[in-house]
């Protein structure tokens, strides 16, 4: 067994893309530790990035100069976006006009990567595979104590910060140990697969039904998502256990059938995760925030929870800048800092509320079935 004991500025518990993009931003003004449980990230369904992204991407001098070769397995540019909603007629939305370029479809796992290893390249101490095992507050820091999951070499960290980030995503397992409440809004899961793609479209498709709507895209190396997104209690549960059911599924479907068709045996099932919308009733408090989902995760309708993770990340660097709290722990600029920042964060959900209520609303095919009732009396 070993143990490590460190002391840091800022640690930054969870190392998916709100945390990589926080602790890039900030390691050239503090000493920034970053912890995740997971060795290496894990597969997500290929997210779209926000045209208005790039301009962080920018700021941070992160992908611009790559190599093709390592673009390419990040992620591929996206026309635009065609879907059925609000009528059975094809619609379609391109980025040709948008001054920030194309929206971008992401391989997850491949980009949490490569935020990674920048981040262990400037000089972020980085800690991968070990888990949040215990928290306490002593003499103006922070004590977190940290795990591997290895039971015969258990590596045990016991780091000392003056300020922590939860960006454990929608568990948000810091703030949740020190009792603090998270608000559910609805009951959002996405069920999705990953397969070849053999269509020549290589537009993203948003088709909403009965039930709940579906999402298709194409992500790097030619891979096709298929997500479909629905209330946990609308569906048998069965459905979305096994590949078998969920393809029985789709063929009462036409448009989602044909992009399985004659796929079948190249199918990969990722089963269910949770897509609903939900927020921490506090997102700053004793020299702690949360960032990203850990502070509010959007429905994924929006295609906003990958932009606002780095655009959360970005906002917090500017703002601890800003009002310095960190080098001397003054209360009263503490106390300004976090009035600042979950005054950001209520802007943010404010208006996230109201596009995801009005993009709803406007599809009134099936305004009597439980899906689209309960989203059209908000």
């Amino acid at each position: 067994m070993k143990e490590y004991n460190s002391t840091t500025d800022i640690l930054i518990i969870g190392g998916g893309i709100a945390g990589c993009i926080a602790a890039i931003s900030l390691v050239n003004y503090y000493n920034v530790t970053i912890v995740d449980k997971q060795l290496e990230p894990v597969d997500r369904i290929g997210e779209s990035l926000a045209p208005a992204s790039q301009r962080i991407l920018k700021e941070l001098n992160l992908l611009e100069n790559e190599s093709d070769v390592i673009k390419q397995t990040i992620f591929r540019n996206n026309l635009g976006m065609q879907s059925y909603w609000e009528s059975n007629q094809l619609q379609i939305v391109d980025y040709l006009r948008n001054p920030d370029g194309f929206s971008r479809s992401l391989n997850r796992k491949n980009f949490e990567s490569y935020l990674r290893k920048v981040a262990t390249e400037r000089g972020v101490n980085c800690i991968w595979g070990t888990r949040l095992s215990n928290t306490s507050y002593e003499d103006n820091y922070w004590k977190v104590i940290t795990k591997s999951d290895d039971l015969k070499n258990r590596t045990t960290h016991t780091i000392h910060a003056k300020f922590v980030i939860d960006a454990t995503g929608r568990q948000s397992h810091f703030t949740k140990s020190l009792g603090i409440q998270r608000t559910s809004y609805d009951k959002l899961i996405s069920c999705w697969v990953s397969l070849p793609n053999t269509q020549e479209n290589t537009m993203s498709t948003i088709v909403a039904d009965e039930l709940g709507w579906w999402y298709s895209a194409i992500v790097p190396n030619n891979k096709r998502v298929i997500a479909f997104q629905t209330d946990a209690d609308l569906v048998d549960r069965n459905t979305f256990k096994h590949l078998d059911t969920f393809l029985a599924f789709t063929k009462q479907r036409k448009l989602i059938q044909s992009l399985v068709e004659g796929n079948e045996a190249n199918i990969n099932f990722h089963g269910t995760v949770s897509a609903n919308s939900t927020r921490l009733e506090q997102v700053a408090g004793k020299q702690w925030i949360a960032l990203g989902d850990a502070a509010m995760s959007f429905d994924p309708l929006s295609s906003q929870g990958m932009f606002n993770a780095m655009a959360n990340a970005v906002q917090l660097q500017k703002l601890l800048i800003n009002v310095d709290f960190i080098k001397d722990l003054h209360p009263d600029k503490m106390e300004q800092f976090n009035m600042l920042y979950s005054q950001q964060i209520q802007q943010i959900w404010n208006h996230y509320l109201k596009h995801k209520n009005f993009f709803y609303s406007t599809e009134t095919r099936w305004k009597e079935s439980p899906f689209w009732k309960r989203r059209s009396s908000h």
